[in-house]
């Protein structure tokens, strides 16, 4: 007798780090100096919040440092937890500054998301944030 059992569903290692991901920062090298950090993240996905359709963008990210720098493969998995979420072209460019902002706190930022057209529609989202110097 054959039994058509499926194997049991397990979480992946990518998918485990993933949900577990954060932004990670480190020491900047050059506290003082001011220098742009430009980041490209070309398979940002998430799904329309109304439709339920994926959507596609890169992400660009330019920044000046303070005093902490973002680590690149948690920014990656952090991107990657776009993917199953219902969200907005607009509060996702938005939710990716706040997060980035809480976590390394730079001199100045900017977030753009250049989202692939669908349905003959082509959005480009760019949000930015300057810190108050005293």
């Amino acid at each position: 007798m054959t039994t058509n059992k499926l194997p049991t569903q397990e979480i992946k290692y990518g998918e485990r780090e993933i949900a577990e991901g954060e932004l990670i920062t480190f020491p900047n090298p050059r506290v003082g100096r001011r220098y742009d950090i430009n980041i490209t993240l070309p398979e940002f996905t998430c799904k329309c919040p109304f439709s339920g359709y994926p959507d596609f963008a890169t992400i660009y990210i330019t920044y000046v440092p303070n005093e902490r720098v973002v680590e690149l493969k948690a920014l990656k998995l952090y991107i990657n937890s776009y993917r199953d979420r219902y969200i907005s072209h607009e509060e996702s460019a938005n939710q990716i500054l706040d997060d980035f902002v809480a976590a390394c706190d730079p001199l100045e930022v900017i977030v753009k998301a250049d989202f692939t057209p669908r349905g003959n529609v082509h959005t480009v989202i760019e949000v930015r944030h300057q810190k108050d110097l005293i």
